[in-house]
């Protein structure tokens, strides 16, 4: 049953001819308003095919909406909350890929999408947890400058033949650096029969603990598709609320309780509602950055739908 509010929000949704994309981290009162939920991959692909909306509303962090924003440079991109930043998509800077493709000037840059727009301009190509080994063994080049988060850089080093360098110097992501090996042994004690899912951002000890090793959308299919009953879900505790929401057959536990990304949460429903009525806070790139930057995000998706 959907409240006043999200009421309001469906209304002016159709009344200003938007959409409302939202990140698989976004609590359940804002996926259930969404038009699409997905992790960073899914969010790329369907930010690419919108064709007949005049206004995208973004529930996600700063990173997403740029690169909505650098695939759809006619129409209006909105972030209900302009305070909900990624941490690890600050951590890399574009004068740190100069600095570093000068040192290595036979490698090719492959960035996580989670860097900001003047990062991606510097990159070759750019990759998300679902499709990092995939876009790697696609380069030509042996050696790959790769960051942000240094956790995913060893998860893709460990499949690859090629040399993975990765920049900067202890990048990650603070929620998924929660996890420890001894949160897992706890878990595992109170649930012996529960498969184990873990994201590629954790420290390598957790994910060598893993039964699979999956971005979001990875484990919600994995849920799905598998034959377990229970499973343990190594990431940001919402993607559990939409597991749970889609596949009610199945029992899933977060590997900790407080595994919470703090700027995803900044969105709340009062603040989409005022994203649609007064669209603010519009979300802008650079023109000659997301020109630049646009050749790397449409050369993973190009890639992830081989």
């Amino acid at each position: 049953m959907l409240n006043e509010v999200q009421k309001k929000i469906l209304s002016l949704k159709k009344e200003k001819n938007a959409i409302i994309l939202a990140h698989n981290y976004q609590p359940e009162e804002i996926q259930l308003i969404a038009d699409f939920i997905g992790d960073s991959l899914e969010l790329c692909i369907k930010s690419s095919e919108i064709k007949d909306k005049e206004l995208v509303i973004f529930c996600g962090v700063d990173f997403m909406a740029e690169t909505a924003a650098i695939l759809n440079q006619n129409k209006k991109i909105i972030i209900p909350e302009i305070a909900a930043e990624c941490p690890m998509a600050h951590m890399l800077k574009s004068e740190e890929i100069v600095k570093q493709k000068e040192k290595y000037p036979n490698a090719k840059v492959a960035l996580y999408v989670n860097t900001l727009a003047d990062a991606k301009a510097e990159a070759d190509i750019l990759v998300t947890s679902s499709n990092a080994v995939k876009v790697v063994e696609s380069l030509e080049s042996n050696q790959i400058l790769f960051g942000p988060d240094n956790n995913l850089a060893k998860f893709v080093d460990a499949q690859t033949d090629k040399e993975i360098i990765p920049i900067p110097d202890g990048g990650h992501c603070y929620v998924h650096k929660m996890f420890h090996e001894g949160d897992i042994a706890f878990k595992k004690e109170e649930y012996p029969e529960a498969k184990l899912i873990i994201h590629p951002e954790c420290d390598k000890e957790v994910q060598d603990l893993g039964d699979a090793v999956l971005s979001t959308g990875g484990m919600i299919s994995y849920v799905k598709n598998d034959s377990g009953k229970e499973f343990i879900i190594g990431t940001e505790v919402d993607l559990i609320t939409r597991i749970n929401r889609e596949v009610p057959e199945k029992t899933t536990y977060p590997l900790l309780d407080d595994a919470i990304c703090k700027t995803m949460k900044l969105h709340t429903l009062e603040k989409v509602k005022n994203a649609l009525e007064n669209e603010e806070y519009v979300v802008k790139v650079d023109e000659k950055i997301a020109k630049k930057s646009l050749n790397a995000i449409e050369r993973m998706i190009e890639v992830s739908k081989r």
